[in-house]
């Protein structure tokens, strides 16, 4: 005699709105990529932008996965700060003030919105059981 399976099948979720949230911001990445000419990459301006891109990808993944608990934020007060580096780098660089300040200000972006997506990310191991 056969036995029933001990283990059914799970059930496959749909992944509506992450599927789509991931595919816009893949095309906002791509919309980047293609029309930043390549002296343009050079420029820690772009690096602001693809962390930017980044960091809004986590956040979003967050928003919509359904099976977290509401325990795993973002630091507020870091991407705040990163918010500030990155203006302050465009502003820097409109204004055409000193490169050394936008250097500074363009690598604060960058580490604030690593940090913050590195504690998202370590949150999100520590919830796993």
């Amino acid at each position: 005699m056969s036995e029933p399976a001990s283990n059914p099948a799970p059930a496959t979720k749909p992944r509506g709105w992450a599927l789509v949230a991931a595919g816009l911001l893949l095309l906002a990445l791509a919309l980047v990529v293609l029309y930043t000419g390549r002296g343009a990459f050079i420029s820690p301006l772009a690096l602001v932008v693809v962390a930017a891109i980044g960091l809004a990808a986590l956040l979003l993944q967050l928003r919509l996965r359904k099976d977290l608990n509401k325990k795993v934020h973002a630091p507020l007060w870091l991407n705040v700060l990163g918010l500030i580096f990155a203006v302050g780098a465009v502003l820097t660089d409109f204004l055409h003030l000193s490169i050394n300040i936008m250097l500074v200000a363009a690598l604060g972006a960058v580490i604030c919105f690593a940090v913050s997506g590195v504690s998202v990310l370590h949150s999100l191991r520590k919830q796993k059981p």
